[in-house]
């Protein structure tokens, strides 16, 4: 009889399959996606640069960063591998244990039927129910008969059950090492591009080294032209902050030169009682542009690229030059290597409150969301004109082709306006990853 008890608590206690999280491995799959989409796209825009017999910095930056996503993607595959290694530590374990609860389950079940051909004829469990002593003690042994009853299909489900569950856990075992082969092969493929890679790098490397006055000649004439950029641009968002204030300062002259008016000519019949005046505030925003400046902040770090392709080929900030010692480089934005002749997109809605054309930089476009800045430089052909309102990844304008190859470099920067200062910010945490 406690034997019995015994059995049928365990169906109340059988272990359920454990629930497998997916959102790591889910996670190392989405960036192996991105870094691939990298690798893919710095490859053909150098490819493209190759066409040219001259040397770019554009090419040194490029194959830079198809090594950097090369060992990126190196390391993603060793933690998938180590992932994979872990899963199917767990799977053979879970099978193991599962073999066991199955094994376990089949001899409490095999007792169960032993059991139920001992009181195999159903005058033997009427027997067993009217030898009672009491009506009370009757009830309880047909209850008894009826939980064993249960307990048996409940048992034989249990069984079943865990059997499916088995065949699940092999299953997904065998495409769990199918995977780990496959990551395998990808490793050392991906090892082997790094070396071919390097040795394309010490290659270009090489050959710069010998044109080395001549790089450093360029490269002064870049900086020079950063640095008028940098200026007309300053100068450009300066004017409008003039320009937006005078036309605050007038729309305020006006309307009070309207009540004034209105006070004039109701003096002689209605007796006033003047207002304090409200200070004045230095510079404000109407009220659809600080919504639109809201917005631009709130998608920080989700705004689209202002080209549809292309890869970074220089930072902001502080750059080391790949082949010059201790030369560096001072980028106000980002610079992307697109393909050639490439369309600019707009990167948030905003008005186009610049265009100018610059020596050195092809035209730039300024646009302008709320209190934040967003410029775009080194274009040939120009879509939009001063005043116009344009959408998100709307085209603005064409790049200039690049002569040291068949690429084109887009050249972007985001600042913010706050009173009569502009600080510049670093583009790579505006655009999505």
């Amino acid at each position: 009889m406690n034997k019995i008890v015994f059995l049928f608590l365990i169906v109340f206690f059988a272990v359920s399959s454990p629930v497998w999280s997916q959102s790591g491995s889910q996670r190392l799959k989405n960036e192996q996606a991105t870094l691939e989409k990298q690798i893919a796209s710095t490859k053909t825009l150098l490819e493209k640069s190759k066409k040219n017999t001259r040397l770019s910095l554009e090419e040194v930056n490029l194959i830079e960063r198809q090594i950097e996503f090369r060992e990126q993607l190196l390391r993603n595959i060793d933690n998938q591998i180590r992932s994979s290694e872990l899963k199917i530590e767990q799977k053979e374990g879970r099978i193991q244990e599962l073999n066991a609860e199955i094994e376990r389950l089949k001899k409490q079940y095999a007792q169960l039927l032993l059991y139920a051909y001992k009181k195999r004829n159903k005058y033997g469990d009427l027997m067993f129910i009217f030898s009672a002593k009491t009506v009370e003690e009757a009830l309880k042994r047909k209850l008894y008969l009826e939980k064993l009853a249960e307990i048996q299909q409940k048992q034989m489900r249990l069984i079943q059950q865990n059997t499916v569950l088995l065949k699940e856990e092999i299953k997904e075992l065998d495409l769990e090492k199918e995977k780990q082969l496959k990551l395998a092969d990808q490793k050392k493929v991906e090892r082997a591009e790094i070396v071919k890679t390097k040795k394309a790098k010490e290659e270009i490397y090489k050959r710069f080294k010998e044109q080395e006055d001549e790089l450093l000649k360029e490269l002064e004439k870049q900086e020079r032209d950063k640095e008028r950029l940098k200026q007309e641009i300053a100068a450009a968002i300066q004017k409008e902050i003039a320009a937006e204030k005078a036309r605050i300062a007038k729309e305020k002259r006006e309307a009070e030169a309207r009540r004034k008016a209105e006070e004039a000519r109701k003096a002689a019949n209605t007796p006033t009682v003047e207002k304090p005046k409200k200070p004045e505030k230095e510079f404000s925003l109407t009220a659809e542009s600080v919504l639109i400046g809201e917005n631009f902040a709130s998608n920080k770090g989700k705004l689209p690229w202002p080209v549809e392709s292309g890869a970074i080929s220089q930072d902001y900030g502080k750059n080391k030059h790949p082949t010059l010692p201790n030369v560096y480089t001072q980028n106000n934005g980002i610079d992307i290597s697109t393909p050639k002749n490439a369309n600019v997109l707009a990167v948030f809605k905003g008005e186009v409150t610049s265009v100018i054309n610059i020596p050195g930089a092809g035209r730039v476009v300024i646009i302008k969301h709320g209190d934040y800045r967003t410029v775009y430089s080194n274009l040939q052909d120009v879509y939009v004109t001063k005043g116009s309102m344009v959408e998100t990844k709307t085209p603005i304008g064409s790049l200039l082709p690049n002569p040291t190859g068949d690429i084109s470099v887009a050249h972007f920067e985001v600042h913010h306006v706050k009173g009569n200062s502009v600080s510049q910010l670093n583009p790579n945490l505006w655009i999505a990853k």
